[in-house]
């Protein structure tokens, strides 16, 4: 071999040297980008670079961290919408009959965790949110282990429909991710901090996820950092209708066996003479949206009940229940029949093909928008029947700014509802038949839907 061919050969075999360290790193990055599930940038990988700098590159990284509010205030106008006004630089996560979502650390967050600062309960543009690698985590952050479930919603974790919708998302996500739980959720309204939910609420994720404490950041401002993060801002959002059944069925199996009930119901009741029993239940309220004249309901009621084959009439008042009375009565009631109100959220543990009756006062069908159908909303997810609604004749506009339609509306919104002797014995006789009918071409209750309800 001749000089020049041993320097050529020579001069290769240094560049191939010089350059194989950095394809090396260009192939580790791809690696870590490919792994939405990856934990951080791994520096361990990259202990050095070419003048020994790692700590320099590390300080630069952490010192780059920027901190925005969580609540935008340039998208006020369409908060729910889009991306959302919460955490509003972040796009979600879209996949078929899934509800939109955020997930950290990922391949679109490029590995990086979520960080939260502040705990402001009153303005959400005061508290902030970031994403940093773990290796270069903001200076005097403190790394929460385990997977944090944060979720933000326009209304409230108290109302049992808004905070049912808000917490629903995640038992989908979970249910498609091997039944992950929780170790903490993280819970806001408009980006102000809450620290805790209703007692409802509260009962129903413990049912499903186990004692799940609220973090309220007890230890400062932060920040706080996670190990993994789901974040929902949509409440259900775009779920499929698959989805949310597979979801209800599994709160309601879940809730039945926290209460001590059979998860698969009581399956078809028959009478003396052989006819399947229609349990019927009014659930009543006190207060807004309550019956002027109870008395003359239950009569109405009871009158029909007695004149139809097997029905059996229960009467309850709402706010009387703990959460466990309330699963019980609903796990025994074929037909519910109630004013609108967040009690009527409790259809959702009445067995698949129930039926649900709604009243309203005056005023709601003129003036209340999409709103009034949030229980045909629900009646829908859980698989339930709404068997339509009654609402007051509102007349002449009794308000005092009738020309304005919002206004008008509070003036009516918590008033009492009425009652239609004849309209209602007709309706009630009419459901009683269609449910009747129902129930003799069912072979069991417990439809084959329920089957693998607790599957989670």
């Amino acid at each position: 071999m001749d000089s020049k061919m041993k320097k050529r050969l020579c001069l290769s075999t240094k560049l191939i040297i010089c350059l194989f360290p950095l394809f090396a790193l260009v192939i580790l990055f791809h690696m870590q980008e490919a792994s939405p599930f990856c934990s951080s940038w791994d520096f361990s990988h990259k202990r050095r670079d070419s003048n020994g700098n790692v700590s320099i590159l590390i300080s630069k990284l952490r010192s780059s961290v920027t901190f925005l509010p969580l609540k935008d205030l340039r998208f006020a106008k369409t908060a729910m919408e889009g991306n959302t006004w919460f955490m509003s630089s972040l796009n979600d996560t879209q996949e078929k009959n899934e509800a939109e979502y955020l997930f950290f650390p990922s391949e679109t967050s490029q590995g990086r965790l979520l960080c939260l600062k502040g705990r402001d309960k009153q303005d959400g543009t005061k508290n902030s949110y970031a994403l940093a690698w773990q290796e270069s985590l903001p200076d005097f952050a403190k790394l929460l282990k385990g997977l944090t479930f944060v979720s933000d919603t326009y209304y409230d974790y108290v109302n049992l429909w808004h905070g049912l919708s808000a917490m629903a998302p995640f038992v989908g996500w979970s249910i498609k991710n091997q039944c992950l739980k929780p170790t903490r959720l993280v819970l806001y309204h408009w980006g102000e901090l809450r620290d805790g939910m209703g007692t409802w609420l509260h009962n129903i994720t413990q049912a499903n996820f186990g004692e799940v404490p609220v973090e309220a950041f007890e230890k400062g401002e932060g920040p706080y950092c996670f190990e993994k993060a789901v974040v929902m801002r949509h409440n259900v959002g775009r779920m499929g209708k698959e989805r949310k059944l597979q979801v209800f069925d599994l709160l309601r199996c879940k809730a039945r066996v926290f209460c001590g009930i059979n998860p698969a119901g009581e399956g078809i009741e028959i009478d003396a003479r052989g006819d399947p029993i229609i349990r019927l239940t009014l659930l009543m309220r006190r207060g807004s949206r309550s019956f002027k004249d109870p008395a003359a309901v239950i009569n109405i009621f009871s009158r029909e009940c007695a004149m139809a084959e097997g029905c059996v009439l229960e009467v309850a008042q709402s706010e009387d229940q703990s959460f466990c009375d309330q699963v019980k009565l609903m796990t025994n009631t074929d037909i519910v029949a109630s004013p609108h109100g967040a009690q009527l959220t409790n259809m959702v543990f009445m067995d698949r093909n129930s039926s649900v009756m709604e009243f309203f006062p005056k005023g709601w069908l003129e003036l209340a928008g999409v709103g009034q159908y949030a229980h045909h909303w629900m009646a829908d997810f859980s698989g339930m029947k709404h068997r339509g609604a009654w609402w007051e004749f509102l007349g002449d506009k009794e308000c005092p700014t009738p020309q304005h339609d919002s206004e008008c509306f509070s003036f009516y919104k918590d008033g009492q509802v009425g009652h239609n002797e004849t309209y209602f014995a007709e309706w009630v006789k009419t459901v009683l038949k269609q449910v009747r009918t129902s129930k003799l071409e069912q072979k069991s209750k417990s439809s084959r839907m329920n089957d693998n309800a607790c599957t989670c």
